[in-house]
């Protein structure tokens, strides 16, 4: 048994001398390869603190010297961990970008975007006098209303498909009048 195991072994006994021993000898090693692994100083000696932590706080206790050596469990400790940060950190950068995708202000010029509506709105409103005069009420009463075709049909006490073809074709004669004027 090597003197890494040992230490290990007196580690899961609640040792803290031999907690102190080990942490001296291959502390490098693991923060050496959590650096690899995550490449950010700070995350790498949080991890490292971590891998400590862990042994500690009873880890240490799962190490079988009969399985592999106490170093090279150690650093599949540390491996595990600096992976584990790494998915963490890419899932926390993921959900942080969809939010920030999902609530971002869209720049733009409000009070034209006010004007072009209210401009399309007037030019809708005087082009209405070209429909008949069941068009012009049936559209009314979809659109400013906010009736269904149905609901506008109960209303004005004609089938569905009568009050769906007056909408229909008002609103294509509105779209053929307002294709004209630009």
């Amino acid at each position: 048994m090597s003197d890494i195991d040992s230490l290990l072994v007196r580690v899961g006994q609640g040792d803290a001398q031999a907690f102190e021993d080990l942490y001296r000898q291959t502390s490098a090693r693991v923060h050496g390869l959590a650096r690899k692994v995550l490449i950010d100083a700070e995350m790498s000696s949080e991890t490292t603190q971590d891998v400590f932590l862990a042994l500690w706080q009873g880890a240490a206790k799962r190490f079988d010297p009969a399985l592999g050596t106490g170093m090279s469990w150690i650093m599949t400790v540390a491996h595990r961990r600096a992976v584990d940060k790494v998915r963490s950190e890419e899932s926390h950068r993921t959900r942080d970008l969809k939010w920030g995708i999902r609530n971002q202000d869209i720049d733009y010029d409000q009070v034209a975007d006010t004007v072009v509506q209210q401009s399309e709105a007037d030019a809708v409103r005087a082009r209405l006098s070209i429909l008949s005069a069941a068009q012009r009420e049936a559209i009314h009463l979809a659109y400013y209303a906010g009736l269904t075709y149905i609901e506008v049909a109960d209303h004005l006490g004609i089938p569905g498909p009568t009050a769906k073809t007056r909408i229909r074709d008002g609103i294509k004669r509105l779209r053929t009048s307002l294709q004209d004027t630009h």
